[in-house]
């Protein structure tokens, strides 16, 4: 079943059970799907664009909720955190730090890197095959430790 089969399957659901944040939330990522596919000129996104977007809803979220804890917006904490749990449930499994650490040391490896100079490239040869997987300023700080 594709990610827009599989949300339009929760909106409904969320409806007859009259679950308001939910089908906001649902309807969003819908959008935000949709949007990117016209933005591409496609019909359908492959799978590794359908990560995109939901990386970018995450992260999104995950912003705004670091700015509305600060700002002492329990209100809205609370709303965003609900939402990225809704966002979650469309994600693939996360890596464990353990996973993480085996593919940046055998990335790392291929490339040869040995400084923090050669972050850069560890990066983008990196990203890539964790996309989606794990958060990216997790990985940026473990590379990063894996370099010094």
């Amino acid at each position: 079943m594709s990610l827009l089969e599989r949300l339009n399957k929760d909106i409904i659901q969320a409806m007859k059970n009259k679950e308001k944040d939910k089908l906001t939330t649902f309807r969003m990522i819908k959008s935000s799907l949709q949007n990117e596919a016209i933005k591409l000129g496609k019909q359908e996104l492959s799978e590794e664009e359908e990560l995109t977007v939901l990386s970018r809803e995450m992260k999104q979220r995950k912003d705004s909720l670091q700015e509305f804890d600060k700002a002492g917006r329990e209100d809205l904490v609370e709303k965003l955190r609900m939402e990225l749990s809704y966002v979650k449930a469309y994600m693939p499994k996360q890596l464990s730090e353990e996973e993480l650490m085996t593919i940046i040391s055998e990335t790392i490896a291929v490339i040869g890197a040995s400084s923090k100079a050669d972050m850069g490239k560890v990066m983008a040869a990196l990203m890539p095959k964790v996309k989606g997987k794990a958060d990216g300023s997790l990985v940026n700080k473990l590379v990063q430790q894996h370099l010094s």
